[in-house]
């Protein structure tokens, strides 16, 4: 099974599009948004052949955002726990790190996808894949932002800059 992360899109079309044609080309079967949508026209690409989920982020304000997830997939609210072919994926968009090191140390889960720092990140620790595909650039911070495919099967994880 492959699976898809991004996070921090932002309503930037461009980064949008752009994950939404890694994800199609890699022919993932789920797709994880770590939060910071924002708008729903920027959710709706995301419509596609694959079982979407989404958190919420500190900068998704619309409430209309989770309905217009909720029309194509799973809208999860602040934190989501799912388990995909048996692998245990927690979702969190991330603005407390004490939050994240927890999850990370819990031992519960094989992968931690989380956002908000813009920064990205692919770390193990314990025997825990600790994932932050980065975000839309934020001055001071010029890495551009990263849809992540996840191989499930070999822990393969490849990232494809969309900037």
């Amino acid at each position: 099974m492959l699976v898809g992360v991004v996070s921090d899109t932002h309503d930037n079309a461009q980064y949008v599009d752009r994950a939404v044609d890694v994800f199609t080309e890699a022919g993932v079967d789920a797709v994880l948004h770590c939060g910071d949508v924002v708008a729903p026209f920027s959710a709706t690409p995301f419509d596609g052949e694959w079982d979407f989920h989404a958190v919420r982020g500190n900068n998704d304000g619309e409430w209309a955002l989770a309905d217009t997830v909720r029309e194509f997939g799973t809208y999860h609210g602040e934190f989501a726990a799912l388990t995909l072919d048996g692998t245990d994926f927690a979702v969190y968009h991330g603005t407390s790190e004490p939050i994240v090191d927890a999850l990370l140390a819990s031992g519960d889960y094989d992968y931690v996808c989380r956002g908000h720092t813009h920064e990205r990140v692919h770390e193990e620790r314990g025997g825990t894949t600790h994932l932050n595909p980065g975000g839309v650039p934020i001055p001071g911070r010029e890495e551009a932002p990263a849809a992540l495919v996840v191989d499930i099967a070999s822990g393969e994880v490849t990232a494809h800059e969309l900037g």
